[in-house]
């Protein structure tokens, strides 16, 4: 029986998750030299979760200046 295309999920997550699997953990441990061959996997330490942030758009000043004559033109 198939699933309904209404109720699939898109595959991939909108947002950043907060819970790594313990798979993802070791390897950021490895890359910070916190965890080596061989330690128990089980009781890892807590890892930190980078969460990425877009950067906002800067106006380009050229956009800026073309308002700011248009403002001392209206106020005059």
């Amino acid at each position: 029986m198939s699933i309904h295309r209404s109720l699939k999920s898109s595959g991939a997550l909108s947002r950043q998750r907060s819970v790594l699997t313990r798979t993802e953990r070791i390897k950021i441990l490895e890359d910070h030299e916190r965890w080596k061959e061989g330690d128990p996997v089980l009781g890892l330490p807590k890892v930190k979760v980078a969460r990425v942030r877009l950067a906002k758009k800067k106006k380009e000043k050229a956009e800026e200046g073309e308002v700011a004559e248009v403002v001392t033109k209206a106020t005059k």
